[in-house]
């Protein structure tokens, strides 16, 4: 070949894009990710496990865990050391960490660890926050991503489908478990046996949890009644447990008459602005039969019911007008190892892919199924309900997307 040829060869590649082994390996971004002890609501679950850990840490990623924060999932200190967790012994340290991966929001001690820059995922109860929360975040300049708010490709709410099915299929057990005479109940079995009506329980609420709340009692051979709001939503119901079972739209006589005569019920009745309507009011709570039950899945929300008042593992049950209500927000903390293992299910791939796209930033502004989970970031709020609820300054996180790009 010669002298001019090489040149005009050399000169001709230079026109074309050239494949950059450098650039390529550079999009993807080791992640520093920190998981604290949860301080609040005795909260026992933890978004890894062991075994997600060691996956993370196969690929290049880092893992932060305080002490004893896998103790209430049985999940020891050692076993994430094994999996290549760094154990250290304070939530300070923990927050050091770019990315705070946890279960309830943020308690008040735990701000002051917070940095410029960091990522906060947890849950967002926006009942039980106030203003001071999102300022503080924002004066902070962290990115705040509530995992309840969080889409798949597809529309739906991976993190809450999950939860509400452990929700669901647990409420049951509690049902059972304050029926019985030894919580001074009305002394029933759940459901029914030869010779003897069945319990009758009501479900207020078609959707995840109302669903296998509806499996788990029709199993053990109990009389359900389903409301709702929208009647798709009971449509999808009955299609999706497979058998005919009573369902109605809520309509206050109707609802009102199914209540009286309960022996439990059960409000499971989401809201897509994160506060739930309250559909069952005192004055039909106290027609109630003595001792049935009222279980409020929403609580986290605010409650279905007027008569409705938060309660923790520790105390779950108060009782009003005789009737014995259970409104513990975190019910699936119940069964800490099983909700454990179905949320580290969910996040490790997430995270894996977080990586893979170069950090939370760009999974942000590229993925707009994920951007919806993005409550505020970098000292602006982005969520348009919150900033409405308490007054804040919102901006629109699609515009800052259309900036960038």
């Amino acid at each position: 070949m010669t002298g001019q040829s090489i040149s005009e060869l050399a000169r001709q590649s230079a026109l074309y894009p050239q494949e950059s082994p450098e650039m390529i390996k550079k999009g993807k971004e080791n992640l520093f990710i920190g998981l604290p002890c949860e301080v609040s609501l005795q909260e026992n679950r933890i978004a890894l496990t062991p075994e997600a850990v060691a996956l993370l840490v196969r690929n290049g990623h880092e893992i932060l865990i305080e002490k004893n924060a896998g103790a209430g999932a049985k999940f020891s200190d050692n076993d994430y050391s094994e999996a290549g967790a760094r154990i250290v012994q304070s939530p300070k340290e923990v927050f050091e960490a770019d990315l705070i991966l946890k279960i309830e929001p943020l308690v008040e001690s735990e701000m002051t660890y917070l940095k410029a820059g960091q990522t906060v995922i947890s849950t967002l109860n926006i009942p039980n926050l106030g203003r001071p929360y999102f300022e503080q975040l924002n004066q902070k300049r962290v990115t705040g991503i509530g995992f309840e708010l969080i889409q798949d490709k597809v529309g739906n709410f991976p993190i809450i489908r999950t939860m509400s099915e452990i929700a669901g299929s647990t409420v049951m057990l509690i049902a059972a478990e304050y029926l019985s005479s030894a919580h001074n109940g009305r002394g029933m079995i759940l459901g029914g046996i030869t010779g003897v009506p069945p319990t009758k329980i009501v479900i207020i609420g078609a959707g995840t949890v109302g669903e296998y709340a509806a499996r788990t009692a029709l199993g053990l051979g109990a009389e359900i009644k389903v409301f709702d709001q929208h009647i798709y939503r009971l449509q999808r119901l009955k299609y999706a447990v497979g058998q005919h079972i009573y369902t109605s739209i809520i309509d206050s006589e109707t609802l009102t008459d199914a209540i009286i005569r309960a022996d439990v019920v059960i409000g499971a009745m989401r809201a897509d602005d994160g506060v739930s309507s309250m559909l069952v009011t005192e004055e039909m709570v106290s027609k109630m039969k003595a001792n049935s039950i009222i279980i409020d899945v929403s609580i986290d929300q605010g409650g279905c019911f007027e008569t409705s008042e938060m309660t923790t593992h520790k105390h779950p049950t108060f009782q009003k007008y005789g009737i014995t209500h259970y409104c513990v927000p975190n019910i699936a903390s119940r069964v800490a190892h099983t909700a454990s293992i179905a949320l580290s299910n969910v996040f490790t791939p997430f995270l894996l892919k977080t990586g893979n796209m170069g950090g939370i930033e760009e999974m942000i502004f590229a993925k707009q199924w994920f951007t919806k989970g993005v409550y505020c970031f970098k000292g602006s709020l982005t969520n348009l309900a919150i900033a409405q609820r308490f007054n804040l300054r919102y901006r629109d996180l699609g515009l800052l997307v259309a900036a960038r790009m």
